[in-house]
């Protein structure tokens, strides 16, 4: 038996709808690993899994997808993230876009993910973690720090151009740091004066509020906040050519757009859909090569309503994560 937060029905957090329970451990299949974890970073689609935002899932679903532990029967350090297994099958497996799978499953929504003291995960999708790195650290590039890194590229961003971050969560906090190691000019969009300070720290060029327009157009902008305000904004604020990237996984829908003011001049809307292994990969290597620095706040596993609350509520500075062990 393990300790686990248990989502059985979705509700809002504010209702506290995980159970810290006793449950039987997972039992590995072919290609699994069982991993003892350390650390579970919590995820804003943690949130949207456990309020009934996504379509689909199972029920009761431990949630957690930001995953460090170790191998129970090699006690290597591996990361364990949204992307469970691909059927490798479909278009798009083919074609190197597991992405887009047609047939995916998911940590912690199809299937029970790190809320919890074992995790079974598959081997060919899990990422060794160098066992001097900070686990609490690591954990959320898992997610956020794939999903960030995916969405920065899919911006075309180059170095010296000016790129607009909405909303400054864990995502963007790291994305902040990629972009200004490449020499992009940062302006942050964000609501909440701990989120501008943080900001501000991590050396934005310009930092405002939500309704605020930068001091110039931006030749790229990532929307992290799940707001179809914000990606209206976005799209008044970049420039001819222009793209922006939804990146996040839920939205409020987008209000009416006018043609000449949000898409003319071969302005580009795009989104990113889960991520590649490769993604993944290719984020870590350049995550020990800055080397990126999360913000952290560490909570433990049976304070999980209290961290997705503080999440809900836009109270955590940078990313937050529960201590398994």
């Amino acid at each position: 038996m393990m300790r686990a937060q248990v989502c059985h029905q979705r509700a809002p957090v504010e209702t506290r709808p995980l159970s810290l329970e006793q449950i039987p451990e997972p039992e590995p299949c072919d290609g699994d690993v069982l991993l003892d974890v350390e650390v579970c970073a919590v995820c804003r689609t943690d949130l949207h899994v456990v309020e009934g935002d996504l379509e689909g899932g199972k029920l009761p679903i431990v949630p957690g997808h930001q995953i460090i532990g170790r191998a129970r029967d090699t006690n290597v350090r591996f990361g364990a993230a949204w992307l469970h297994e691909t059927c490798g099958q479909c278009s798009f497996c083919s074609r190197g876009s597991e992405n887009l799978c047609d047939r995916p499953t998911f940590t912690g929504f199809h299937v029970d993910g790190g809320y919890a003291e074992s995790v079974a995960a598959k081997r060919d999708f899990l990422y060794e973690i160098p066992e001097e790195a900070d686990a609490a650290q690591v954990a959320p590039l898992l997610c956020a720090g794939i999903i960030g890194f995916r969405a920065l590229r899919r911006s075309g961003v180059e170095p010296g151009q000016d790129l607009g971050l909405y909303g400054f969560g864990s995502s963007a906090h790291i994305v902040i740091q990629i972009a200004r190691h490449w020499g992009c000019a940062v302006s942050v969009i964000t609501r909440g004066a701990k989120h501008r300070k943080l900001a501000e720290d991590m050396g934005a060029d310009w930092v405002g509020d939500a309704d605020d327009a930068p001091p110039r157009p931006l030749d790229a902008a990532i929307v992290f906040a799940p707001s179809g305000e914000a990606i209206a904004r976005a799209l008044s604020a970049v420039g001819k050519a222009g793209t922006v990237v939804c990146a996040g996984i839920h939205s409020s829908d987008l209000p009416p757009l006018e043609y000449s003011r949000h898409l003319f001049g071969e302005k580009t809307l795009t989104s990113v859909t889960a991520n590649t292994r490769e993604d993944g990969r290719e984020l870590l290597r350049l995550a020990w090569e800055i080397p990126i620095r999360t913000s952290v706040e560490e909570f433990s596993l049976q304070e999980a309503n209290d961290a997705l609350l503080k999440l809900k509520t836009d109270g955590i500075r940078g990313s937050a994560v529960l201590r398994i062990k």
